[in-house]
């Protein structure tokens, strides 16, 4: 079998990919809204949870260039709903802050530390996300080499790119490049229509229910089985290196 050489690089997504984010999210509102009845009462008995929910989708279908940052959107959200009860908006702040420091405790899954720790050692790691995870925060800044977030870069997967701009801050071309991510259509499809190869990271075990639209070049559970996948079909980076001596 000929195999290829190893990939320059690897990006990553983050959320779903390398940590659960539900439960996060779903944490971090009870977080917000217990916060929102003891320090801003009159949202907390005007609004729930999941009417704050939508009132922030209501305002992303209005004002579409929040998908980029989430974050913001949040903010917005809730800069709307203390106006419209008459709350102190200067507590909006605060609020954000908790929220932001629990949406931040997340729980990588157990491959995901050492995994990149070995990666690290054969390739350039990089992230492309579209989300607003901190990873200064989280504890996993270290392990990149370079980070490209949507809110800052003003795109949004699929937008090909992002997934340039990833591949620019590591100085490495699309095809010397993998992508790992766990939506087939925002980080496989997204990646391979911007020149990259993609592994769909699979960690629940889902049916590719796009397969005639969408193809990973391989599929993953782990970052255990890319590096699997890595070495038996790359050459070995030492060898690659001994070959161009």
């Amino acid at each position: 079998m000929t195999r290829r050489p190893w990939p320059k690089a690897v990006l990553f997504d983050l959320d779903d990919t390398l940590w659960p984010i539900a439960p996060v999210i779903r944490a971090a509102e009870t977080n917000l809204y217990a916060w929102l009845q003891q320090h801003a009462p009159r949202v907390a008995a005007h609004f729930t949870i999941d009417s704050l929910r939508q009132a922030r989708l209501e305002l992303l279908a209005r004002q579409p260039e929040y998908g980029i940052d989430l974050a913001a959107l949040r903010r917005a959200g809730l800069l709307a709903a203390f106006e419209q009860v008459g709350e102190d908006i200067a507590k909006v702040g605060d609020a954000m802050t908790l929220f932001s420091a629990a949406r931040n405790a997340v729980t990588p899954y157990a491959d995901v530390v050492p995994g990149l720790a070995r990666l690290r050692q054969r390739a350039l790691v990089g992230s492309v996300t579209n989300g607003v995870a901190d990873l200064a925060a989280i504890g996993l800044a270290a392990q990149f080499q370079a980070s490209v977030a949507a809110r800052d870069f003003g795109r949004a997967k699929p937008d090909p790119g992002i997934f340039l701009a990833g591949c620019t801050a590591l100085g490495v071309l699309p095809a010397d490049t993998v992508y790992v991510g766990d939506d087939l259509l925002l980080d496989v499809q997204g990646a391979q229509q911007a020149g990259l190869r993609a592994a769909w990271m699979n960690r629940s075990g889902k049916r590719n229910d796009l397969a005639d639209q969408v193809q990973p070049d391989v599929e993953v559970d782990s970052i255990d089985a890319l590096l699997d996948w890595l070495d038996n079909q790359h050459e070995h980076p030492h060898t690659q290196q001994q070959i161009r001596v």
